[in-house]
């Protein structure tokens, strides 16, 4: 009975421990936001926009979701950055996810505002 009770309170205190360290500012977020960050400078975003965008889409998108911008990456015979409005459209629909497709067009937008405002 003791033994069990001991038991139960461990794993009660990991548990309450893993919530408090993950949560929100946690390690689990800021390595979401390092992932996708990291994920657009490969992609050749700039450091400043990639950084403002991946707080951004780390905040607002599922682990999922993030997931299917992977499918928009250049495909074999495909320059890194789409060079018409029909190659975005393409590299778009391949992510097959509304919300996300929104979210990224809404953090551009909005790093763009600021980055231009803080003179970068």
């Amino acid at each position: 009975m003791l033994r069990g009770l001991f038991i139960l309170g461990l794993v009660f205190i990991l548990g309450a421990s893993a919530y408090f360290f993950l949560r929100d500012d946690g390690v689990l977020e800021q390595v979401t936001a390092a992932s996708v960050e990291q994920a657009l400078i490969d992609n050749r975003v700039p450091e400043p926009m990639a950084a403002c965008m991946g707080e951004r889409l780390a905040d607002r998108l599922t682990l999922n979701q993030l997931r299917a911008l992977q499918r928009a990456a250049p495909e074999k015979d495909e320059s890194a950055v789409p060079l018409s409005r029909s190659e975005w459209i393409e590299r778009f629909e391949r992510i097959d996810d509304r919300q996300a497709v929104e979210q990224v067009v809404l953090a551009t937008g909005a790093c763009t505002l600021d980055l231009m405002l803080e003179g970068r």
